[in-house]
């Protein structure tokens, strides 16, 4: 059920240009990484959603487990391309000395199931 459901979702007419538009478009690893933040905090709020659905009996226990299981590997792979996108930029020789200049913020790790 759930590859139906994301299915559905690429027939959208919107969902198909804003995906047309963003492969399309030449973004900087700057705005990629921007963009890798914002994942990161959309997955921060679904597992709070996700929590108050369980605690709240929204969803059954098997579809959090589920669900929250999905949202931190996701989490987790965001980090990991985000580590290695910043990995990139310090290495790159025209980057180095502009990246050496700002103190890098620390990224913790992944939440875990949260009860």
């Amino acid at each position: 059920m759930q590859s139906s459901r994301m299915s559905d979702f690429k027939k959208l007419h919107v969902w198909q240009k804003a995906h047309a538009l963003s492969r399309g478009a030449k973004n900087s690893d700057k705005d990629f990484g921007r963009f890798l933040g914002y994942a990161l905090i959309s997955s921060s709020g679904l597992e709070h959603h996700l929590i108050v659905a369980r605690d709240t009996k929204a969803i059954p226990e098997s579809d959090f487990v589920s669900s929250i299981t999905q949202t931190i590997t996701v989490r987790k792979m965001l980090y990991g391309l985000l580590n290695r996108l910043s990995n990139t930029e310090r290495d790159s020789p025209a980057k180095r000395s502009s990246v050496e200049k700002r103190p890098q913020p620390e990224a913790g790790p992944p939440t875990a199931l949260g009860r």
